[in-house]
């Protein structure tokens, strides 16, 4: 999930380089046209996407470890978000509750913040480009939340349109290709978070207090 609170590289580069923050700025309670987009979505996910199983059903599948606010994402790499039926990612608690959903833009076919569902332009965070994957290791377990830079791929000879597994192991990231379970690339894009799970805080803010996480969540990297 591409979230406020990234792990490992993505913390690192998407936080202190491509993160903006407007959004932060901005009240995170719904304002105007926003609460008809929140509720609508709210039912509407929670309906379709209550499980993690229902969401791998669906073409998702599971990217990363638990972050510090208790999110597992799950990914379907569809980058543009056509409406809010369509998340380019939904998160997960621990237990397996539906959290929250990102949805996603394309700066490609959308250069300025997208202004859409009457949701304020500025709560789209922009997000610069790096490759995720996810492997197995040596005890078979899966590994998750890991990424490297667009130009440490392409410089181990990896073709971003067509991520394969090959440039990670000539990385040194994983011992074999048969371990990679999938490699993607987190395109340059416009992102929108937000909690599925009703928040105290507002749909926008970056924590949700009714979600505890456990013990296993990683700690924050801001």
């Amino acid at each position: 999930m591409i979230r406020r609170f990234i792990s490992s590289f993505v913390a690192l580069v998407a936080i202190a380089t491509s993160m903006t923050f407007a959004a932060e700025k901005l009240s995170p309670m719904p304002q105007g046209a926003e609460a008809a987009f929140v509720a609508g979505i709210q039912k509407d996910l929670t309906a379709r996407f209550a499980t993690p199983s229902d969401a791998e059903k669906a073409g998702f599948f599971r990217y990363t470890n638990e972050d510090p606010t208790g999110a597992i994402s799950y990914a379907n790499l569809a980058w543009n978000s056509s409406d809010p039926a369509h998340p380019c990612q939904l998160w997960y608690s621990a237990s397996g509750k539906l959290l929250g959903a990102d949805f996603c833009e394309l700066k490609s076919t959308s250069p300025k913040r997208p202004a859409l569902w009457g949701v304020t332009p500025a709560r789209w965070d922009d997000f610069d480009p790096h490759v995720h994957y996810v492997y197995t290791d040596a005890s078979g377990a899966m590994v998750y939340g890991k990424a490297t830079s667009v130009k440490k791929y392409t410089g181990a000879g990896g073709d971003i349109t067509a991520p394969t597994a090959a440039p990670l192991v000539k990385l040194g990231l994983v011992k074999d290709a048969s371990q990679v379970k999938h490699v993607f690339l987190s395109p340059d894009m416009w992102d929108l978070i937000v909690w599925v799970l009703p928040n105290p805080n507002g749909a926008f803010a970056d924590k949700n207090p009714n979600v505890t996480p456990s013990k296993s969540a990683e700690k924050s990297t801001m």
